[in-house]
């Protein structure tokens, strides 16, 4: 396939353009509409239901094993290599049509990467205990508000960084799951999130939710976690609802959306690796 070259001087004339239009929504407060919403729960209704089917199958468990041969092939050669996996999805519903967004914008990325020396119980015990939520490049503070069996209640301070920086205090409800041996699923669902004016001083509130930038209404991630004999493959599957892009300048900050959205995915693994690392029991 031919690879398309973008000059330098077309590359900043882009990002300028996105800057623009990004500062000025900034600027602009976003609505959330009742009929965005509905169209956001059609879709995570029609994941959640796609991910059920795969955890209860007889063959296969990461979403990897559900890939195209090739696709599950080239993923799995990757992890081997120690390299992550990053590639973009699209639910569609029961007859197969796209779920349209009124007014909105869903990003759906997969990501999975390979943490050697751990197993899925250590996965899960620092899921438990708020371990892995302490390193996250985007998590500026978090904590645990409540446990209940193998479900809870987590707070995250979140900054994403982009052409705009945007800081939102966010709440969200986890819950843990066991399978085979091996074998463990967790889900974090959004149930607040605020978009911060003046972080960090102490003029900091939150915008109205629903009324603010419009860059992040809603935020689910659905984990995977299998053990090999030398190591754990971590997986996610994550959601994101943001305002619509306008037609016109589609072209250009569409791009920067899915980046935006690949390299916070990106940031996720790494950090939840790195930290998973950090707490492998001592060698011998």
């Amino acid at each position: 396939m031919p690879r398309t070259i973008v000059s330098p001087d077309r590359a900043r004339a882009a990002a300028l353009a996105a800057a623009l239009v990004l500062g000025s929504s900034a600027a602009t407060a976003a609505e959330l509409k009742p009929e965005t919403v509905a169209a956001w729960n059609a879709y995570v209704q029609a994941t959640e239901q796609r991910i059920d089917r795969e955890l209860g199958a007889v063959a296969g468990f990461l979403v990897i094993d559900f890939q195209p041969a090739r696709q599950s092939a080239a993923d799995r050669r990757a992890l081997a290599a120690g390299d992550l996996v990053l590639a973009s999805m699209r639910t569609r519903d029961a007859a197969g049509r796209g779920i349209d967004v009124p007014s909105g914008t869903i990003e759906h990325w997969r990501g999975a990467v390979f943490v050697p020396g751990v197993s899925v119980d250590l996965v899960m015990e620092a899921l438990r205990s708020g371990a892995t939520l302490e390193g996250q490049q985007d998590v500026i503070e978090a904590r645990v508000l409540e446990r209940r069996g193998d479900s809870m209640r987590t707070w995250l301070k979140l900054r994403r960084k982009s052409i705009v920086t945007v800081t939102y205090a966010t709440e969200h409800a986890v819950t843990l799951q066991r399978f085979a041996p091996g074998r463990a699923a967790s889900r974090s669902v959004s149930t607040r999130i605020a978009e911060l004016e003046q972080a960090g001083t102490s003029a900091e509130r939150a915008k109205p939710e629903g009324r603010d930038s419009g860059f992040l209404w809603r935020l689910n991630s659905y984990w995977r976690y299998e053990e090999r004999s030398d190591g754990v493959v971590v997986e996610v599957e994550s959601l994101t609802l943001s305002r619509d892009v306008p037609l016109l300048v589609s072209p250009i900050v569409s791009p920067i959306v899915n980046r935006v959205a690949r390299e916070s995915l990106r940031r996720t693994l790494t950090g939840l690796r790195d930290r998973l690392l950090a707490l492998r029991p001592p060698a011998g």
